[in-house]
């Protein structure tokens, strides 16, 4: 038996390190703004939110993602690979605890005031990564993808700036729309529909909302302008749970305003629209995962990861394709679904892409490049 090759073991020493930079960077980021929330809840957390957190499990959370930062940070600065990233979160779990820690006391009551919710970003974020990050690595579709793969910063900034700030971004969505449709109100349909059973409004409401998502969705790739603004979500060239977050600001807004919108002039309950709440974010974050699901059962009725996979495909035959977003079955009713038997995509994103990299180059690309419709154009034949 051949021995391996005496550079392997330190490849793999060097490929650790890294990683625990990374970590300790991802936690004490993590720690330090939850430090920020407890230190200044009024202008950091959100209202609906803080009411219902169980503050034990929140400060020892706290504690023990400051703990993992320090320890994978010093383990990190054992070489040079993470050095970078394992200085910095040091730096970020020090001033944390130099902030007070997990031991911050909340005065209540807490005064109220505007604020950006930064408190959903970071619980959002934690949760995510600590459900999709084993299960892709368990369950990966492509086995050869690194969990901190190319472009990953860049969907982090994108799911930064859509949760913190979200009620701005609410704002944007809702105000001018329903000042356009407030003639549509009709309080005697209202109150029918909030009567109704809650998850008889819940089925209905995921197929409102889907019909205009899809509706918006197919609009975004038909309209060169409108095509600009998606074809940022379509350049991330691998999927993974992070990759659904790469939404430019336009999109996210108008798409948010043809799914929402329809829910509120129908009048359906606070409950209702939580629970959507709750499904649409699992929801997308899953199809977008790196996981080899194919769901047989229901896949020609949910949208599911394989579904999804090919509306993100580079492939020809497969563009402009699979535009729902929850309910797979309106792409076969309007004749847009690409389902081919059992075989998932080969490449993901853009051909040719001239879509930068970077959250602030992408914010700024739409609107000094015209990019045609999609289809783009077609593989370079070299």
């Amino acid at each position: 038996m051949s021995a391996a090759p005496q550079g392997l073991p330190d490849a793999r020493a060097r490929a650790r390190r890294a990683i625990a930079g990374i970590l300790a960077a991802f936690l004490g980021v993590l720690a330090l703004l939850a430090v920020l929330c407890l230190r200044w809840p009024a202008l950091l957390t959100t209202p609906e939110l803080r009411a219902i957190y169980p503050m034990p499990l929140v400060r020892a959370t706290i504690s023990a993602a400051l703990a993992g930062s320090i320890a994978l940070g010093a383990l990190a600065l054992l070489g040079s690979s993470g050095r970078r990233f394992g200085t910095f979160g040091l730096l970020c779990a020090a001033l944390g605890l130099a902030l007070g820690g997990a031991g911050v006391e909340v005065l209540e009551p807490v005064a109220k005031s505007d604020h950006l919710g930064l408190d959903w970003f970071v619980l959002d974020l934690f949760v995510l990564a600590l459900v999709f990050v084993p299960l892709e690595r368990a369950f990966a579709r492509d086995r050869q993808q690194a969990v901190f793969r190319s472009g990953w910063r860049t969907d982090v900034a994108h799911f930064f700036v859509s949760h913190v700030g979200v009620e701005l971004l609410t704002f944007l969505t809702m105000a001018p729309a329903l000042l356009l449709f407030r003639f549509a109100r009709w309080p005697a349909l209202q109150d029918a529909v909030a009567a109704q059973p809650v998850a008889l409004q819940f089925v209905a409401v995921v197929w409102v909302a889907d019909l205009g998502a899809y509706a918006a969705h197919r609009a975004f790739h038909a309209v060169p302008f409108l095509w600009r603004f998606h074809a940022i979500h379509h350049s991330s060239e691998r999927m993974d749970w992070l990759a659904g977050s790469r939404l430019h600001v336009v999109d996210v807004v108008a798409t948010r305003a043809c799914a929402f919108v329809p829910l509120l002039l129908l009048g359906f309950s606070q409950a209702a629209l939580a629970a959507y709440l709750v499904w649409v974010a699992a929801q997308a974050t899953l199809i977008h995962a790196n996981v080899r699901w194919r769901f047989p059962g229901v896949r020609h009725v949910l949208v599911t990861p394989q579904f999804h996979h090919w509306h993100h495909t580079a492939e020809t035959d497969a563009l402009d394709r699979n535009f729902a977003v929850h309910l797979a079955f309106l792409d076969r009713l309007f004749g847009t679904l690409h389902l081919p038997g059992e075989r998932w995509p080969e490449r993901y994103g853009i051909d040719r892409s001239p879509v930068p990299d970077g959250w602030l180059l992408q914010l700024r690309w739409p609107w000094s490049h015209s990019v045609g419709t999609n289809p783009l154009p077609p593989p370079d034949p070299r």
